[in-house]
């Protein structure tokens, strides 16, 4: 436990710092673009090199989606309990903690699009859009990698389980290097998703583990 939570206080370190860097060191326009980007060097130097590749854009776009519906079955299941068992006391622990991260990721979200740190590399629309951290590596990371945990909890079949485990750690990997690869995003957009998103899981799995949780009453495939 003490190790999970020092891990997460790392990673949320290391996302601070990395803001911090973005807005006080090698700070340089963008071009044709009235903005700037920190760490410019460095960020115009890997986007040079990987390209734009928007078929990779939408890709991950629609991976977003599985990830949202995925998120969807959580959110349903935990309504279904509290409909049945008519008390939100007795709905599963680590639902009620899931869909308060859903709701904590979904406020980052909405944070970062107000306060912009940096602006995507490239123009998708008529007006430049907020690229950190990428919404979409923190998003899918954060779903995907909570589902892994609670597969554990809820799928009994040992092979169902893995197969739902591989599927899901695959649309992370996909999903970051495909985000990275489209060249929609600086590399430390990717950096500080994945940094956020991760601490988010620990978050999860460090409040999900405080207490010894009973899943015996809950739906197990």
């Amino acid at each position: 436990m003490k190790r999970n939570i020092l891990i997460t206080l790392f990673l949320l370190l290391m996302f601070f710092i990395l803001i911090l860097l973005l807005a006080t060191v090698d700070v340089q326009p963008v071009e044709n673009q009235h903005s700037s980007v920190g760490l410019a060097t460095i960020n115009k130097a890997f986007h040079q090199l990987i390209g734009v590749h928007l078929q990779w854009y939408a890709i991950t776009d629609w991976l977003g989606i599985v990830a949202l519906l995925t998120a969807s079955v959580f959110a349903f299941t935990g309504f279904v309990q509290l409909i049945r068992r008519k008390s939100l006391c007795k709905v599963d622990v680590s639902l009620l903690i899931l869909g308060v991260c859903y709701v904590a990721i979904l406020l980052c979200y909405a944070f970062f699009e107000r306060v912009v740190v940096n602006y995507r590399p490239i123009m998708l629309s008529c007006q430049p859009e907020a690229s950190f951290p990428s919404s979409h590596t923190m998003i899918v990371l954060f779903i995907m990698g909570t589902a892994n945990i609670q597969f554990r909890r809820y799928i009994c079949n040992h092979i169902v389980r893995k197969i739902l485990q591989s599927v899901s750690s695959l649309i992370i990997i996909v999903t970051i290097f495909g985000r990275l690869y489209s060249g929609v995003h600086w590399l430390t957009d990717i950096i500080g998703g994945i940094l956020l998103g991760s601490s988010l899981i620990l978050m999860f799995r460090g409040a999900t583990s405080v207490r010894k949780l009973s899943f015996e009453s809950s739906p197990k495939i």
